[in-house]
C-alpha cells in the first residue's frame, strides 16, 4: 500500500517524503522557534500527570494554520528530526530531546481528500494498518479497524502524522493507548475535544526565510541584485510558502524577468473580496501563474481538478484534455517547475495537486468550462482508465489467448511490456484507481462506464494481488457495484454483488451478515430469473446455516438447491450438493439420511469420472457407517475408497485412507492388520511425520 501523505500546504520540497523534481531541491527554511516550542511541548506535563496519574495515551501535538502556510512541511520536518538517525544534522540542531525517539518510524496519512471532504475513519485506519504491514478484515467498520490500529500501536514506538484533520472526531479514534508514541496533527484550527492539546499556530515565514526560499528557486544572483524588492515580494505573498513557490516558479520560467516585475504584477492583481484576508496572497500568486500559461496548458491545469484523489499521470492528463500523451507529459513537467504540481520522481511518474491549490482549480474549472465539456472529460478519463486496466490484466494471459491478441491492437502507450511492469503500475496507481471508482459511482451520470471501471479494477487486482490479499479493496468495489445496480434497478448485477459481499462476510466470520446478504441475493436472483444466482444463493444460505449450527435449516436449503440443480442436469453441482447434505445430516446425527446422500455423491462423481472425489465421498460414507455402529460395513466401504484412490494414483489421498482403514481395524480388534495399513501409509508418504497431517486433511474434506 502506498503512503497517503499529501502535503496540503507548503513547498514541494518541504514535505519530508518523496524526492520532488523540478528546480527546487528539498530544503526546509525557518520555523526554528516553532520547532523549539513543539519539542518543548512533548516534555510538558499533561493533565494526567498534573492530576497525579500516569499518562495512558500518546501526546498530541497540533500545528494549526491555513492551507499554504507550510503546516504540513513543519510537521514533516519535526517528524524527521524526531525519528531521524542520530547523525542527522537537523537532529543536532533540534535541542535537548534526542533523535531516534521513535524507532518504529513515522506513519503519515491524510485526513482530508483533495476535494475537501473528510476521509472516513475506516479508510484512514486501513491506510495506517497498511503502513504497518497489517491488513484489516474486509468489510470491517471504522470502530473495529481503529481498535486494530490502537492494538498495533500499543506495542510500538511510532510517530503518527495525521495531516489536515477536519475535527477531533477524526483524530480521537486513532490515538494510540501508548505514551511512548507521539501524534503530530495538522489542521486549520483547534481540535476541540482532545484534552491537553495546545495548538502551535503558524502564519507566514519570517522575511529572511522567505527570501531564502525564493533564492533557492530562482538562484541567489537575482535576489542579490535587488534584495529589498525580494523582501517586498515575500511580503506580498504573505510569507506563505505555497505562494512563494508559485511566484518563484513563475520567475524561474521567465529568466529575463526581474523580481521587481513579478512583485508589481502580484501587487496589482485584484483581490477576491469574498475570500478571507489570509487566503488572498496565495490566490493572487496562483492567478499570476495561471494567467501566464498558454491556453492549452491552462485548460489542462483546470481539468486536473477532476484527477481522482488529486493524483494524475500523463495518461490522465491526456484523456482529460484530449491531447497526446507526450504533450501531456511535457505540460505536467512544466507544472512541476512552476510549483503547481508535485511528483514522486519515479520511473513511472505520478503527479499530485497540492491540497491548497485544489479548491482554486475546482472554482476555475466550474467558472470557465461548460458542464458538458467537464462531463466529456470525465468520460474520456474513465474510458482511458478502463483500457489501461484491461491491458494490465491481459498482460498476464498466455501469448496466444484472445485477450493478448486484443491487447496487441491497443496503442503502444497503453500496453505493458511484461506482468511485472503492469503490477508496478497497478500498485502505484491503486489509490487513484480506487478514488476514481468511488467518484464515478457517486457521480451517477456515467454508470455504464463506472460499472466497466469497477469490473476491470476487480479483475486486475485479483490477477496481480490475488483475491485473498486484495479482499479489503474488493469488498469496497463490490459495494460500489451494488450501489449502481440498486440505483439502476439491475437485479442480476444486484444478486452478483450481494453474493460477492456475502462470501467475504462469511470468510471473515460475519456469518449472520452473510446470511442476510445471501437471502437478499436470492430475492434479486429470482427477480432476474437467474437460475445460477438463485441456485448459488440457496446453497450459500445452507452453508451459512450450517456454520451457525442450524443443521435442520441447512439441510432444507441444500435440498432446495439440489432440486433446482436436478432439473438443470448439472451433474457436478448435484454431486457436490449431495455431499453437503451428507455432511449436515452427519453433524445432526441423522445417519441414515447422511449415508444415502454420501452414496449419491459417490455415484455422481463416478458418472463424472472423478475417482478422487468418489473415493472421498465413500470415505465419508464409511465414517457414517462407523458412527452408526456398523463397523464391518465401514471397513468394506473404506477398502473400496482405498482402491479408488489407488486407481486415481493420488498418493496422499491413498495414504490418508489407509490411516482411516487402520483406525477402523483398531476398533474392530485387529491391531496387526491396522499396523500393516499404517506401514503402507508411511511408505506412500515417504516420511512418517506427514501422516497425521494428511489424516487431518482427509477428515476436513
Amino acid at each position: 500500500m502506498t503512503d497517503q501523505a499529501v502535503d496540503t500546504s507548503g513547498p514541494a520540497g518541504a514535505a519530508g517524503t518523496g524526492e520532488p523534481s523540478g528546480a527546487v531541491p528539498p530544503q526546509f527554511f525557518g520555523r526554528e522557534r516553532e520547532l523549539k516550542e513543539l519539542r518543548a511541548d512533548i516534555e510538558r506535563a499533561g493533565l494526567d500527570t498534573l492530576a497525579g496519574r500516569g499518562s495512558a495515551r500518546a501526546r498530541v501535538l497540533l500545528i494549526a494554520g491555513r492551507p499554504g502556510s507550510g503546516r504540513s512541511a513543519l510537521a514533516a520536518e519535526l517528524a524527521g528530526r524526531l525519528a531521524g538517525p542520530a547523525s542527522d544534522s537537523a537532529s543536532a540542531r533540534a535541542g535537548s530531546a534526542s533523535s531516534g525517539d521513535y524507532p518504529d518510524g513515522v506513519l503519515r496519512v491524510a485526513l482530508t481528500d483533495p476535494d475537501g471532504r473528510r476521509v472516513p475513519t475506516e479508510r484512514t485506519a486501513r491506510d495506517i494498518l497498511g503502513l504497518l504491514g497489517l491488513t484489516g478484515p474486509p468489510g470491517a467498520d471504522g470502530d473495529e479497524l481503529s481498535e486494530m490500529v490502537r492494538e498495533a500501536l500499543a506495542v510500538r514506538r511510532v510517530l503518527l502524522f495525521l495531516d489536515d484533520a477536519v475535527d477531533a472526531e477524526q483524530v480521537d479514534p486513532l490515538l494510540p493507548d501508548n505514551p511512548d508514541c507521539l501524534v503530530v496533527a495538522t489542521a486549520t484550527g483547534p481540535l476541540t475535544g482532545i484534552p491537553g492539546v495546545r495548538p502551535c499556530t503558524i502564519g507566514g515565514l519570517d522575511a529572511g526565510s522567505a527570501v531564502q526560499l525564493l533564492g533557492r528557486i530562482i538562484g541567489q544572483v537575482r535576489i542579490t541584485v535587488d534584495p529589498r524588492t525580494a523582501e517586498t515580494l515575500a511580503e506580498a505573498c504573505g510569507g506563505q510558502p505555497a505562494a512563494l513557490v508559485l511566484a518563484g516558479g513563475w520567475l524561474a520560467a521567465h529568466p529575463h524577468a526581474s523580481v521587481a516585475d513579478v512583485t508589481k504584477q502580484v501587487c496589482e492583481l485584484p483581490d477576491d473580496v469574498e475570500q478571507p484576508t489570509g487566503a488572498r496572497p496565495l490566490a493572487r500568486a496562483f492567478r499570476l501563474v495561471h494567467e501566464s500559461l498558454p491556453q492549452a496548458a491552462a485548460r489542462i491545469l483546470r481539468l486536473l481538478a477532476l484527477a481522482p484523489a488529486g493524483l494524475a499521470d500523463a495518461h490522465t492528463a491526456s484523456a482529460l484534455a484530449g491531447c497526446s500523451v507526450s504533450a501531456a507529459q511535457s505540460t505536467l513537467d512544466d507544472f512541476v517547475g512552476l510549483g503547481l504540481l508535485r511528483t514522486n520522481g519515479a520511473a513511472l511518474p505520478q503527479y499530485e495537486v497540492p491540497g491548497c491549490l485544489a479548491p482554486m482549480l475546482r472554482a476555475l474549472l466550474e467558472a470557465r468550462e461548460r458542464p458538458a465539456e467537464i462531463q466529456l472529460a470525465r468520460a474520456r478519463m474513465l474510458e482511458r482508465t478502463v483500457r489501461q486496466l484491461q491491458s494490465c490484466r491481459a498482460v498476464t494471459d498466455p501469448e496466444d489467448s484472445p485477450s493478448q491478441r486484443k491487447l496487441a491492437g491497443l496503442p503502444r502507450s497503453l500496453r505493458f511490456s511484461h506482468a511485472e511492469s503492469a503490477a508496478a503500475w497497478l500498485r502505484m496507481r491503486q489509490p487513484a484507481l480506487l478514488a476514481s471508482a468511488r467518484a464515478a459511482v457517486e457521480d451517477g451520470e456515467l454508470d455504464t462506464l463506472a460499472r466497466r471501471l469497477v469490473a476491470a479494477l476487480v479483475r486486475a487486482l485479483a490477477v496481480h494481488r490475488g483475491t485473498e490479499e486484495a479482499a479489503p479493496e474488493l469488498y469496497g468495489l463490490h459495494k460500489l457495484v451494488l450501489d449502481v445496480a440498486e440505483r439502476r434497478d439491475l437485479p442480476r448485477e444486484t444478486a452478483a454483488a450481494l453474493l460477492n459481499l456475502a462470501d467475504l462476510d462469511a470468510r471473515t466470520g460475519r456469518t449472520q451478515d452473510a446470511l442476510t446478504r445471501y437471502r437478499a441475493a436470492l430475492d434479486a436472483g429470482r427477480r432476474a430469473k437467474d437460475l445460477y444466482a438463485t441456485g448459488r444463493a440457496m446453497e450459500s444460505v445452507g452453508g451459512a446455516y450450517a456454520e451457525l449450527g442450524d443443521f435442520h435449516r441447512a439441510s432444507d436449503w441444500y435440498g432446495r438447491a439440489l432440486a433446482q440443480r436436478l432439473t438443470q442436469g448439472e451433474r457436478a453441482d448435484e454431486a457436490r450438493l449431495y455431499g453437503r447434505l451428507g455432511a449436515v445430516h452427519t453433524y445432526a446425527g441423522r445417519y441414515g439420511e447422511a449415508l444415502r446422500n454420501w452414496r449419491a455423491a459417490a455415484a455422481g462423481h463416478r458418472r463424472l469420472g472423478d475417482l478422487p472425489a468418489q473415493a472421498r465421498a465413500l470415505s465419508e460414507a464409511a465414517r457414517v457407517q462407523e458412527y452408526a455402529g456398523r463397523p464391518q460395513e465401514s471397513l468394506h466401504t473404506c477398502r473400496e475408497a482405498v482402491e479408488l484412490a489407488r486407481q486415481a494414483q493420488d498418493v496422499r489421498l491413498q495414504a490418508a485412507l489407509q490411516l482411516r482403514l487402520a483406525d477402523t481395524l483398531d476398533r474392530l480388534g485387529d491391531p496387526a492388520a491396522a499396523g500393516l495399513h499404517r506401514a503402507a501409509a508411511s511408505r506412500l508418504l515417504g516420511e512418517e511425520g506427514s501422516a497425521c497431517e494428511i489424516r487431518s486433511a482427509s477428515t476436513e474434506s
